[in-house]
């Protein structure tokens, strides 16, 4: 599984992020791809903020966490928080931007030491971090063929 702290894969999912255009086409689910860029966000924002906002519940931290960060494929219209959605109209050059420079902060993450838990998962390792960073992106972009 690839990892957002590896240089290459940071590198990859850039250039990714600049293939998308308002003319991607999304193969499954309801998000434009300005809306998908936003909602990619959210995540990475949680990691580079290193927010301490509690942990998730016993159900999800059992049967989803190691899902987050294994090899597996993500199934396709798994279910979003309603945090994570937005009805509104984005701008996808400004989210895009936005997207790209919390990559890199979020590859930069790679010297830290001490994890916060994740408001969902709870206690989750560095490298169980970049894995679930990257499977996260990687889900979305492939969503809009890039």
């Amino acid at each position: 599984m690839k990892s957002i702290f590896d240089e290459t894969t940071k590198l990859e999912l850039i250039d990714r992020i600049n293939l998308l255009t308002e003319e991607s086409e999304r193969q499954w689910g309801k998000m434009t791809v300005a809306q998908m860029v936003w909602h990619c966000q959210y995540p990475l924002k949680v990691a580079v903020e290193n927010k301490n906002v509690g942990n998730g519940n016993l159900f999800v931290r059992l049967f989803l966490k190691k899902a987050m960060y294994n090899d597996k494929v993500w199934r396709q219209n798994l279910p979003t928080s309603p945090q994570l959605k937005t009805t509104e109209n984005k701008n996808l050059k400004i989210e895009a931007e936005i997207l790209k420079q919390l990559t890199i902060q979020t590859h930069k993450l790679k010297i830290r030491n001490k994890w916060n838990p994740h408001p969902l998962f709870g206690k989750l390792t560095k490298e169980e971090w970049g894995k679930m960073e990257y499977k996260h992106l990687d889900h979305h972009l492939t969503q809009f063929g890039v």
